[in-house]
């Protein structure tokens, strides 16, 4: 069935077997790429159904691989590229020369002509950005040193499809060596023009638009901005004859210098991922099944071969760069994917004649096959780098990388501050103090741009958005303090930490007390109110002036404080009552029970255990430690629950669950 004449239909029956396939295949833990790739071989030309026109799927889907690159580009500032040249670049140069002259001499030993057998080991050279960068994603090992590593050297294989378009249809048209020479040094000089004009732009125009735009605080402007920057650099690229996804990737690179990094990452997510999607729906309509049946063997063992001489290249390529064997292995087999810009010189080579039809099915099926196999591999490529490192090859996995080979990421075991005004920057320089880093976003680019110049992790964003708070480390941070006055930002934030790490103790402040229990009910671990604190200070000095005791004075605060902060009030008390003082006196504490085989709450869930007047604040299972387990969490024999509350009702409780 035909849709051509039905745009608003297409789009309708496209985004239906979108949002099916990717829900389908999610549950069955299949990567979304293959979900797409399926729907765009059901709605393509080549199988009975529905039938989408492709044309205008793949020149919008182009806009999504733009948009990744631009992505990717954020990661990789100058400075950080600097510090690669003498790794990964030299690697990605080797990578790329080795496996073309490897592969292409294999077609030329099978029978392939030289400009075909040239074009088969050009092609293969090429991985997919596209998968690998999404998969990483997917798994959170983007910042892994195997991921950074492979998305690197596949950014890499993507500037020199560059030269490759050139020397194709050179060598289909028979050329002379000169004449190919001269356009290889047109086409280079290209690059360098390219790349001049867009980090020159990038250093003396974006940061000054950026701030002007940020100054508007407005999310429409923002957005814009970011849309009309990236696609700008992509046709200053095109315009030269090079591809869109360099300059895109060149602009991203710029900036991610700045502090209006994680924004940028967080506005363009969304139109990224939807074009991403189209931009696999749009290969998956170049498969024609009728055309690769009769050679579907031959295609299969191409894939084959080509997946494990790859694999081999590359991690042989960074084992001897010095990086250890496992990394090198799962780097291979991330690098093993067929690629996008792989499916564009075919393409080139088929229409200048430079490959038979024959042979550019094979290899058309080949590259295919190798991208619906990659998502899997780089899924499950630790247990096979594991089965193909030599033993002890792993040993060095969990070393830091060096800083010449893959630039760092967000920091571990950091504190996320959302807001970064006097309270912020107060939270912020004790932790300096104490040696832990931490990550700021805030909404006043002046602030920020003053903040990092003066050398701290401070970047322009909206703290109560989802994507910046993944952006900024919230996955691998040990707390998050929210230190600005703003409620309804605060619950949002709020929000997306328990979605994302329910487990992750969150520090609000409040202006009063008005909102203290709203905010503990919607997650937060301490409410501070700053009107408290203010009278609490007020009071001591006053105390202080009229001649009471400093003792006293503490004393009467800790109480204060005490009462209204559950934290402060959460503390095993020990045996010794000269510890705990006046105010200890019948407070609220905590109590571990220990759960025995015999014990009637073994098997029972927590919301079902009755016990009065007080609160589980943990489980430990295991020798770990969770806070806050949810009600419905059944208990086993050797768990120890952690109570809190009075002494009379923890003794209750205790006798209860000991039964």
């Amino acid at each position: 069935m035909d849709l051509s004449a039905q745009p608003f239909t297409q789009a309708l029956v496209l985004l239906g077997a979108g949002v099916a396939g990717v829900m389908i295949l999610q549950r069955l833990r299949v990567p979304s790429a293959i979900a797409y790739l399926l729907v765009g071989l059901l709605l393509g030309p080549h199988t009975p159904g529905p039938v989408i026109e492709g044309l205008p799927v793949r020149a919008v889907a182009e806009f999504g691989v733009v948009f990744l690159l631009f992505t990717i580009g954020l990661a990789f500032s100058l400075p950080q590229l600097a510090a690669m040249r003498h790794s990964v670049l030299g690697l990605g140069t080797a990578q790329v020369l080795v496996t073309t002259a490897v592969i292409g001499g294999i077609g030329w030993l099978a029978g392939l002509p030289p400009a075909a057998a040239f074009v088969a080991g050009a092609v293969f050279a090429q991985s997919s950005s596209t998968i690998i960068s999404k998969q990483l994603m997917e798994q959170g090992e983007e910042q892994s040193r195997h991921g950074r590593l492979a998305m690197a050297m596949s950014v890499f294989q993507d500037v020199t499809a560059a030269p490759f378009i050139v020397i194709i249809p050179v060598l289909a048209g028979a050329a002379s060596a000169p004449a190919l020479a001269v356009e290889l040094v047109w086409t280079l000089g290209k690059a360098v023009l390219a790349f001049a004009l867009v980090v020159g732009a990038g250093h003396w125009l974006l940061r000054p638009l950026f701030r002007a735009v940020a100054a508007r605080r407005s999310a429409e402007l923002f957005t814009l901005t970011v849309l009309f920057v990236s696609l700008a650099a992509a046709w200053t690229t095109d315009a030269l004859g090079l591809s869109m996804a360099f300059g895109a990737f060149l602009a991203g690179m710029m900036l991610g210098e700045t502090e209006f990094r994680h924004q940028v990452e967080s506005t363009i997510r969304p139109f990224r991922d939807v074009l991403v999607g189209l931009f696999f729906v749009g290969i998956g309509m170049l498969f024609d099944p009728a055309a690769v049946a009769p050679v579907w063997h031959v295609a299969l063992a191409v894939a084959a071969a080509v997946l494990a001489v790859k694999a081999a290249i590359v991690a042989g390529i960074v084992r001897w760069s010095g990086i250890d064997a496992l990394t090198a292995w799962r780097t291979g087999l991330a690098l093993a994917v067929g690629g996008e810009f792989g499916l564009a010189l075919l393409a080139i080579a088929l229409e200048a004649g430079a490959t038979a039809p024959g042979a550019g099915q094979v290899i058309l099926a080949a590259v295919l096959l190798s991208m619906i196999a990659g998502p899997f591999l780089i899924r499950h490529d630790r247990g096979l780098a594991a089965r193909l490192a030599p033993r002890g090859g792993g040993a060095g996995e969990e070393q830091p990388l060096r800083l010449d080979a893959v630039p760092s990421g967000t920091p571990r075991g950091h504190v996320v501050i959302c807001g970064y005004g006097r309270i912020g920057q107060s939270v912020a320089n004790f932790l300096e103090k104490e040696g832990i880093p931490f990550v700021a976003l805030d909404l006043d680019p002046e602030r920020v741009r003053e903040a990092r110049l003066g050398g701290e992790p401070v970047f322009y964003g909206d703290a109560a958005e989802r994507d910046m708070l993944e952006a900024a480390g919230v996955a691998s941070a040990r707390l998050v303090v929210v230190s600005h006055g703003d409620v309804a930002a605060a619950r949002k934030i709020l929000h997306h930490v328990r979605a994302l790490r329910p487990e992750l103790p969150v520090m609000v402040r409040t202006r009063d007390e008005a909102h203290a229990e709203e905010l503990r009910a919607a997650g937060a671990t301490e409410v501070v109110p700053e009107t408290l604190e203010a009278g609490l200070m007020i009071a001591s000095h006053a105390l202080l002036l009229l001649d009471v005791p400093l003792s006293r004075i503490v004393r009467r605060i800790d109480e204060q404080r005490s009462a209204r902060y559950r934290l402060l009030r959460e503390l095993f008390r020990g045996g010794s009552p000269a510890e705990e003082g006046e105010a200890g006196h019948g407070a609220d504490r905590l109590r571990p029970v220990p759960l025995a085989p015999e014990s009637p709450a073994v098997g029972r869930a927590l919301g079902e255990l009755g016990c009065e007047g007080v609160m589980v604040t943990a489980l430990v299972r295991n020798g770990r430690r969770e806070l806050a387990p949810a009600p419905e969490t059944r208990l086993a024999a050797g768990d120890v629950v952690v109570l809190f509350g009075p002494p009379g009702a923890l003794e209750r409780a205790a006798r209860a669950l000991a039964g």
